[in-house]
C-alpha cells in the first residue's frame, strides 16, 4: 500500500511515527483532528513514481464500503494531482530544445575579468575600458592584440622615476617615511649604497628617529661601517635643522624615520617636525606591496594628509617587499588611481642587489601575471574611499596624465611644446626671453616641410614650417618662418646645419642654383609644382598640365588629405628643367574612394637621380596640407581664451605644435595612436564626423587642463590648502 495512515496522541507523536516508518522526505498527503488525537497520511516520496508505472489498488480501510472515508478519497486525488504534475513536467522537458552552448564571452567582459582575478579595482578597469577601440571589441577575444593594448594603458597610467640619475644627482635631504615594518631601514640601506656607489662616501650621511624600536639604531649604524658613512641620531621631535652643524659637506642625506599606523595621530606631528626647519626635505612613502589593498588605500591617504596638513608634498614612492606579495596589481592600482611616482621596488633583504628603478612594462608583465578567482577583487571600504564627484575628477586627472605621458614618449618635441604652453602663462614681459632661450635648441629634423612665403589667407601671420623625425613623425615644435634667414638656399643651408635635415619639402620649386647645392649636397628635395610650370620632355617644351593630360593614372596609395581617407592616384615622366638638369615631374589626383572623385590635383618635380622612392614623400607633404587649418582653429581658441596676454610668437607655437601632433595621430596607422586617438576623443566625450578637429579641441583642452591644475596647486600652496 503506497499510502498509509498514522493517528497518535498529537502532532509530534504521529510525526514521529511518519519519519520511523517512511523516513525524513516522507509526503504528508493530509492531516486532520479526530476523537483518538492526530491523523496523518502519508506515503515515501520513490512512492510516487512507483504509483504511476502500477495502479494504485485500493486501500484497505476500517469504516465501511457504503460510507468512504473523506480524508482517504481527498488523499487518492492528491496523489492522482501529483503523478499528473510530475508527467506534465516530464513531457515540457522532453520537448523543449538543448540549449546552445553560451555565447562566446566578449573582448571586453574578458578583459574586465582579466583586471579583476589580478587584483586591479573595478573603478580603474572601467575608466580604462571605456576607451577600449572598437576595431578592439570587434576582434576574437583570443586575440594577443587587446590584451597588448590593455597592458599599454596601464603602463601608460604608472608613473614612474625617467632614470636613476634623476633622483640620485639631486642633491639634499630624502625621508622615507611609511608605517612599522614596511622596511625602511633596508631601503634606506640600499639607497644609501646607490648613492654611495655613484659619488663615493663622502657625500652621505644617514640620520635615524627610531628611538622606539628595540636595535634600531644599531641595525642602521652596521649598514652605516658598512658604507663607511657617518650615521647620526635625532630625536622624533627635533627639526632637521639641528644636525646642520654636523652635517656641513653632505650633500645626500638619508633619514630614516619612526615607523607608525596610518591611524596613529602623531604621524601629522613626525612629518610637520621633518618639514619645520629651513631645509627642504623630500618625502619618499614606502608602500608594501604584501599589505592588503585596504590598508594601502589608507596608508596613501593618511599619510599624504600629514603632509599636506605639514605644507609639504607626498607624491613619490618606493614599493617594498615585492617578493613577498601574492599580487603586485592592488599595490600599483593604488599608485595609479593616486597619481604617485614609483621610484624603486624593492624585492629582497640583501644590499643594494635587491632594488631596482621601476620600469612600467616589468611591474604591469608581472602584475597580469598572478590571478586570483574574481571573486577577490578589491573592494575599497566606503570610508576610505573618496566622494564619487572626487574620483570622477581623480579619473580624468589620471586619464590626462597617461594622455600627456604616451605624447611625450611618442612625440619628439612634446615636451618643448609643453614648455611654449609654461611660457604663455607667465607676465608678457617674460615670454619673448624665455621663448628665445627655448629656440636656442633647435630640434633634430630628419625632414623639414617648409611652408608658402606668405600669411595664410586671412590671417596676420605665416605657417611655421614643419619638421619630421627619423620615425616619420611630425615635430612638435615647429620653427617660425621670421626667424629664418632670407632666401631658399640660406635657409636651406642654416637648417642642414642646425638640426641635421636631410630632406627637403619645397613648396615651390628653387632656382637652378640651389638646385644644383641641392644636389652636390645629396640632399633629397621634393618641389610642389604649378600646372603651368614649364618642363622639356624629349626635346619639347610643354606644361605640366599639357604633359599629363592624357596620362592613364595606374598607381594609387592610400592617404588622409585635409582629414579625410582619399586615395592618391599618380604618373610621372622624365624631364629637363629650365638649365637643362635632369628631373621627374609628377602628376597626382587626390579621390574619394567610394565616389572615385577627383577633390584636388598636384604636381610635383624631384631629382631624377631619386626615382619612384620620392613618392612616400609626397604622400607626407600632402598630408601637411591640412596643417595650416588645424592651427587657424587652434590659433583662434587660443586668442579667445588668453585675452591678449600671450605674445603673438608664443601662440603661434602653442597652436601649430597641437595641429602638428593631431595630424601624426590622425595619419598614423599603429595600435598605439589608435589608442591615443580614442583617449583624446573621449576627453570631450563627443562625436564629431572630423575626427582631425575634434582631437585638435581634445588637445588644446588637455593643455588647458593641465594649465589649471598647475595654477590650481601653486594657489593651494600659498594660501596654505
Amino acid at each position: 500500500m503506497s499510502v498509509r495512515r498514522f493517528i497518535g496522541a498529537n502532532s509530534r507523536d504521529v510525526m514521529r511515527q511518519v519519519r520511523e516508518t517512511l523516513g525524513d522526505d516522507a509526503l504528508i498527503l493530509a492531516n486532520r483532528r479526530t476523537d483518538e488525537g492526530v491523523e496523518i497520511l502519508a506515503m515515501a516520496d520513490d512512492a510516487v513514481d512507483a504509483a504511476e508505472l502500477t495502479p494504485t489498488p485500493p486501500m484497505a480501510v476500517a469504516e465501511p464500503v457504503s460510507a468512504p472515508d473523506p480524508l482517504q478519497a481527498m488523499s487518492e486525488r492528491l496523489l492522482q494531482e501529483m503523478q499528473d504534475m510530475r508527467a506534465l513536467l516530464t513531457r515540457q522537458q522532453a520537448a523543449q530544445p538543448v540549449a546552445s552552448a553560451p555565447a562566446a564571452t566578449s573582448t571586453q567582459a574578458q578583459l574586465s575579468e582579466l583586471l579583476a582575478r589580478v587584483g586591479f579595482s573595478a573603478e580603474l578597469g572601467d575608466e580604462i575600458l571605456s576607451g577600449l577601440p572598437e576595431s578592439l571589441k570587434a576582434l576574437d577575444p583570443q586575440s594577443d592584440a587587446p590584451l597588448a593594448w590593455l597592458r599599454q594603458q596601464l603602463a601608460g597610467r604608472l608613473n614612474v622615476l625617467d632614470d636613476e640619475a634623476s633622483f640620485f644627482d639631486q642633491t639634499g635631504i630624502v625621508a622615507l617615511v611609511g608605517p612599522t615594518g614596511v622596511g625602511k631601514t633596508t631601503t634606506t640601506a640600499k639607497l644609501a649604497a646607490r648613492f654611495v656607489m655613484r659619488h663615493g662616501t663622502r657625500p652621505v650621511a644617514l640620520v635615524t628617529t627610531d628611538s622606539f624600536r628595540i636595535g634600531a639604531h644599531e641595525q642602521l649604524r652596521i649598514y652605516a661601517r658598512l658604507l663607511d658613512t657617518p650615521m647620526y641620531a635625532l630625536d622624533a621631535e627635533q627639526p632637521v635643522d639641528d644636525l646642520l652643524n654636523r652635517l656641513q659637506g653632505k650633500q645626500w642625506v638619508m633619514i630614516d624615520t619612526v615607523g607608525m599606523s596610518q591611524r596613529d595621530q602623531r604621524v601629522i606631528e613626525q612629518i610637520a617636525h621633518l618639514q619645520g626647519g629651513h631645509s627642504r626635505v623630500r618625502l619618499v612613502l614606502l608602500l608594501n606591496a604584501a599589505s592588503q589593498p585596504e590598508t594601502l588605500e589608507e596608508v596613501v591617504l593618511r599619510y599624504r594628509q600629514a603632509a599636506r596638513a605639514a605644507g609639504a608634498e607626498l607624491d613619490d614612492c618606493i614599493i617594498t617587499k615585492q617578493d613577498e606579495a601574492g599580487r603586485l596589481a592592488p599595490v600599483l592600482d593604488i599608485v595609479i588611481r593616486h597619481g604617485m611616482r614609483v621610484l624603486f621596488s624593492s624585492h629582497g633583504q640583501q644590499v643594494p642587489e635587491d632594488m631596482s628603478v621601476a620600469t612600467p612594462r616589468a611591474l604591469i608583465h608581472q602584475a597580469l601575471e598572478t590571478q586570483a578567482p574574481v571573486s577577490t577583487r578589491s573592494g575599497l571600504a566606503a570610508p576610505l574611499s573618496m566622494p564619487r564627484w572626487s574620483r570622477d575628477v581623480l579619473g580624468q586627472g589620471r586619464r590626462l596624465s597617461s594622455l600627456l605621458t604616451r605624447l611625450r614618449q611618442r612625440m619628439t618635441g612634446f615636451g618643448a611644446l609643453e614648455a611654449v604652453w609654461d611660457i604663455g602663462a607667465l607676465p608678457g614681459g617674460l615670454q619673448d626671453s624665455q621663448l628665445d632661450a627655448l629656440l636656442a635648441k633647435p630640434l633634430p629634423a630628419a625632414t623639414t616641410a617648409w611652408s608658402a612665403r606668405r600669411n595664410e589667407r586671412g590671417c596676420d601671420w605665416a605657417m611655421p614650417d614643419m619638421g619630421i623625425d627619423e620615425q616619420d613623425a611630425w615635430l612638435a615644435l615647429p620653427a617660425l618662418q621670421h626667424r629664418q634667414p632670407a632666401g631658399w638656399q640660406a635657409r636651406l643651408e642654416a637648417q642642414n646645419e642646425r638640426s641635421g635635415t636631410r630632406a627637403h619639402l619645397l613648396p615651390v620649386l628653387p632656382d637652378f642654383d640651389t638646385r644644383q647645392w641641392l644636389n652636390a649636397q645629396a640632399l633629397t628635395w621634393v618641389s610642389l609644382a604649378a600646372p603651368a610650370q614649364r618642363v622639356s620632355f624629349h626635346g619639347e617644351r610643354s606644361t605640366l598640365r599639357a604633359l599629363f593630360n592624357d596620362s592613364t593614372l595606374s598607381h594609387r596609395v592610400d592617404v588622409r588629405f585635409r582629414g579625410q581617407a582619399m586615395q592618391l592616384w599618380n604618373a610621372y615622366a622624365e624631364v629637363h628643367g629650365d638649365a637643362g638638369d635632369a628631373l621627374t615631374a609628377w602628376y597626382g589626383e587626390i579621390r574619394d574612394p567610394e565616389s572615385a572623385k577627383v577633390v584636388a590635383r598636384r604636381y610635383w618635380l624631384t631629382p631624377a637621380r631619386l626615382g619612384g622612392e620620392v613618392l612616400p614623400l609626397l604622400t607626407t607633404q600632402l598630408q601637411s596640407e591640412g596643417l595650416s587649418a588645424l592651427t587657424k582653429r587652434a590659433w583662434q581658441q587660443l586668442k579667445e581664451a588668453d585675452s591678449g596676454d600671450v605674445s603673438a610668437e608664443v601662440r603661434l607655437l602653442m597652436a601649430s605644435g597641437v595641429a602638428a601632433v593631431v595630424s601624426h595621430l590622425d595619419n598614423a596607422s599603429d595600435e598605439a595612436a589608435l589608442a591615443l586617438r580614442t583617449d583624446l576623443l573621449n576627453l570631450l566625450g563627443t562625436r564629431r564626423k572630423r575626427r582631425d578637429t575634434a582631437m585638435l579641441d581634445a588637445l588644446v583642452y588637455a593643455f588647458m587642463a593641465r594649465d589649471a591644475i598647475r595654477q590650481l596647486g601653486s594657489v593651494s600652496r600659498e594660501v596654505g590648502v
